[in-house]
């Protein structure tokens, strides 16, 4: 059939507020012109990130109710550690409170001055822990990832001879570790095949360099290998899962994705020294480690959504409906990345607003307009996320200027992505009376989320 239909039914719901064009004026001049800075009652359609914002399932819920909240050794805890370890098969497995504690305790003991931490992609927080530590994060894309419009199917994959060329170039030793984003965050939510897996990881080790895993996506990414690799369309999305994770030496996950939690993730691991030395770590800033920073509610939630994210019917739908948006978009010959990914759509901000240069943020100005045009919020990937400035100050802009939508699991319904394409489309007819920004405000890490703008003159 070729209708789309959510394989759920709905037994809970929360009213959405609606506010009107005049309102949502008011409201994003309040807020600085970040939607970071809007009140989530003041939103229609929160696309801001699908990180702890789905819904859970009667069984979650159930499962909240049987949490054992016991300081040390909860029975919580070897649920949640038997469920990771189904999926990884890895022996050491340390919970937080979510992904980026678990890139702050393994970037702490791994990074450092001098250091090289090599990605397909690196998103926000795992650059941010990774510059903390005092090492430098290194992007080496395969060739079509960073081409808007072609169309390929493992667009995230990290460009192998680059590597290569970098670990020649600059010395193994200098090389902290190399971690794959599985599917590719800010390369537009695209997959990572299990052969570039594979190269990857023999790279590594002839190099004798630490091969991790940025795993908040696996069952998104694993669907797509089913789906598009050959030799893997009679495999399930858990077994391409447990091939995944036997590839790496350790991994991080944000239980917030691909668990359908709303807080928590782990750090897991083979290597038994830097398992010590992350625990103690864990236990100075998280907690202990059968609990890390969570309550045993927490932990169940998570148990029980690692088994339901691998379910075939749910990845199949997630994955139309977004393909589904791009489709509506086609017909309006509306700029986005291609194919669309895993979690999300990302908007071509750069080719929607052309009359927009990089300096005045252009992702950030189609952002603001979905929002006072349809109460849509969602979140700039580009030159205000990992923009630069050069010793005189200048801006030194992003590749891509990219808006993502990212949808939240098991929370919207078919009908609001038609009102979501509505939305993208009257933006879209209306798009040259669009200002660009300037930055008033930020920080020196994760700027993003704080910054403060004002509107150009369009003069």
């Amino acid at each position: 059939m070729k209708t789309i239909f959510e394989p759920f039914r709905i037994k809970s719901v929360e009213p959405i507020y609606v506010t009107t064009p005049s309102e949502r004026t008011h409201l994003l001049e309040e807020a600085h012109f970040n939607p970071f800075l809007l009140k989530a009652r003041d939103v229609i359609i929160d696309l801001l990130t699908d990180s702890g914002t789905g819904a859970m399932s009667s069984h979650q819920w159930a499962g909240i109710m049987m949490g054992d909240e016991s300081y040390a050794g909860s029975e919580s805890f070897y649920r949640f550690q038997s469920a990771v370890h189904n999926i990884t098969g890895m022996p050491h497995i340390i919970p937080v409170h979510q992904g980026r504690a678990a890139e702050k305790i393994l970037f702490t003991i791994t990074g450092g001055a001098g250091k090289y931490v090599l990605s397909n992609t690196l998103f926000d927080t795992t650059r941010a822990n990774i510059e903390y530590s005092g090492a430098e994060g290194i992007d080496l894309l395969c060739a079509e990832g960073k081409q808007m419009n072609v169309e390929a199917p493992f667009k995230g994959n990290m460009d192998t001879e680059a590597l290569k060329s970098f670990i020649s170039k600059k010395g193994a030793a200098t090389v902290g570790m190399v971690i794959i984003t599985i599917t590719n965050n800010s390369g537009g939510g695209q997959p990572v095949s299990m052969a570039n897996l594979k190269e990857v990881k023999s790279i590594c080790n002839a190099h004798q360099i630490p091969f991790y895993i940025d795993a908040c996506r696996f069952a998104e990414n694993s669907y797509f290998i089913k789906q598009r690799e050959p030799g893997y369309e009679n495999k399930t999305v858990l077994q391409i899962a447990q091939e995944t994770f036997s590839l790496a030496d350790g991994c991080t996950m944000s239980a917030k994705k691909d668990a359908f939690a709303n807080i928590g993730g782990f750090l897991a691991m083979r290597d038994d020294k830097l398992a010590e030395e992350s625990r103690n770590l864990l236990i100075i800033t998280e907690g202990f480690p059968t609990y890390g920073g969570l309550a045993g509610r927490d932990l169940e939630a998570i148990a029980i959504g690692l088994e339901e994210i691998v379910k075939e019917d749910y990845l199949q739908y997630r994955i139309r409906s977004i393909a589904y948006l791009g489709e509506k978009l086609d017909k309006e010959n509306i700029p986005y990345l291609k194919p669309t990914g895993g979690h999300a759509l990302y908007l071509d901000a750069k080719s929607f607003l052309p009359h927009i240069s990089s300096e005045q943020y252009p992702g950030q100005a189609l952002s603001c307009a979905l929002y006072l045009t349809g109460g849509i919020r969602s979140v700039e990937i580009g030159s205000v996320m990992f923009g630069k400035y050069d010793q005189k100050g200048n801006l030194i802009p992003h590749c891509n200027e990219l808006v993502r939508l990212a949808f939240p699991r098991r929370m919207y319904t078919q009908s609001h992505m038609d009102y979501l394409a509505e939305v993208i489309l009257e933006v879209f007819k209306n798009r040259e009376n669009i200002p660009g920004l300037e930055i008033t405000y930020e920080t020196q890490f994760l700027r993003h989320f704080t910054a403060k703008f004002r509107p150009l003159d369009k003069g």
